[in-house]
């Protein structure tokens, strides 16, 4: 267990040990809050270019530059994420290396826009640079610990490998191979925690790690809230605003029901294997960037009843039922599905989201899908009391 100080006065520097997984009373800590907001403003920025680039038809390449740049957010929050959660000390220098993160993230941020028109990533990848001097600092700390030491010296080892890549793929390979060897560093990167791993397991804790997780994906959710209450906003100033109300409350109650299911059950029992673990840590890439895109399909979709937008209506519907279909399958699959005979609404998700595709090419997509998602709330709170009442049957 670390030297962690709970009160009382704070040595200015302590010993970095693995913490004890079976902590009691692990939460995050109000750093790891301040953590997250520097990442929310990429986010924001990334799912903005993506409304940007639907509403005026850039399909393709505006949702496979939005897939590039998330990747790149989502890993770095993810990595430190993890290595917070087995190592975090909070004293002086854990601190200022965790505030060198931030402002790598802040630097990935304002680099996000000519990534995203150009796949241009130098700026990105000085984040990133940025970024990964502040981890790895942490890593080698905590390598003094010879139980830590193989794992955090392999984390480094992949961290240096994968930035020889990045470099390659931004600044030597012709703009015609860059995709590819971007490919290929993404893969590398994916692969290094099994590897460090497989030298030592990370002492990270489950309750931890899944409240982290859930307190990214509120944060996602209020960027889809932020976005579309902006676009609503300008567009009620024209004179076409009186089909943008179906759309706002269509687009609420989506949000509400995506953090509604989200929060349906608790998914720290499921991280106990580490291959499992593995999956569930992987697998939020597609909750987290398909919540990311629900925002900007409400956006696009309110823009068009402004006539802002320059896109059909079937376009504009699935750029709203395509995400909701990808949240909802991956969520089902991660955190519901695993529970088995325990788990409520089980089926109707994957369902659901099926007919929130099929309701995007209806002529009044949003309202429908908000239709559909206000029902499955309903089925959520049915089958969460009737598994109540089975338990207390058998009680």
């Amino acid at each position: 267990m670390s030297d962690h100080v709970e009160a009382g006065p704070r040595p200015w520097r302590l010993r970095m040990r693995p913490r004890d997984p079976r902590e009691a009373h692990r939460v995050a800590t109000p750093l790891e809050l301040f953590f997250d907001l520097c990442f929310v403003v990429a986010i924001g920025a990334n799912a903005a270019r993506l409304e940007h680039s639907l509403a005026e038809g850039h399909l393709g390449g505006g949702i496979l530059s939005f897939l590039l740049i998330f990747f790149a957010i989502w890993w770095a929050w993810m990595n430190f994420t993890w290595f917070a959660s087995a190592f975090d000390t909070d004293d002086t220098p854990y601190r200022l290396a965790t505030m060198v993160v931030m402002a790598g993230a802040l630097i990935l941020a304002a680099g996000v826009p000519q990534a995203f028109e150009d796949r241009d990533f130098r700026v990105v990848f000085a984040g990133y640079l940025v970024m990964r001097i502040g981890l790895d600092s942490q890593r080698l700390r905590a390598a003094s610990d010879a139980r830590a030491r193989p794992t955090m010296l392999r984390f480094v080892a992949g961290d240096l490998g994968c930035m020889a890549l990045w470099a390659l793929a931004i600044f030597v390979v012709p703009k015609g191979w860059m995709l590819a060897t971007w490919l290929l560093a993404a893969a590398c990167e994916l692969a290094v925690p099994p590897w460090a791993e497989s030298a030592g397991r990370m002492p990270w804790h489950p309750h931890h790690i899944t409240e982290r997780y859930g307190l990214l994906t509120i944060i996602v959710l209020g960027e889809v809230v932020l976005s579309s209450t902006n676009t609503v906003r300008e567009g009620l100033a024209g004179a076409h605003s009186a089909g943008l109300w179906p759309v706002a409350a269509g687009g609420l109650v989506t949000v509400f029901a995506l953090w509604w299911v989200y929060f349906s059950m608790s998914s720290a029992g499921l991280l106990e294997g580490r291959r499992t673990a593995v999956l569930w840590g992987y697998g939020h890439y597609v909750i987290f960037a398909s919540g990311a895109a629900v925002g900007a399909g409400i956006a696009v979709n309110a823009a068009r009843s402004a006539h802002h937008a320059h896109v059909s209506t079937a376009v504009a519907g699935l750029a709203l039922g395509v995400p909701v279909f990808l949240y909802l399958l991956t969520t089902w699959l991660l955190l519901v599905r695993p529970h088995g005979a325990d788990a409520p609404f089980s089926w109707t998700m994957p369902l659901v989201g099926l007919l929130a595709v099929a309701a995007g090419l209806t002529p009044w997509p949003v309202p429908v899908i908000g239709a559909l998602m206000a029902a499955l709330i309903g089925l959520s709170v049915l089958a969460h009391n009737t598994r109540l009442g089975r338990l207390g049957r058998r009680a």
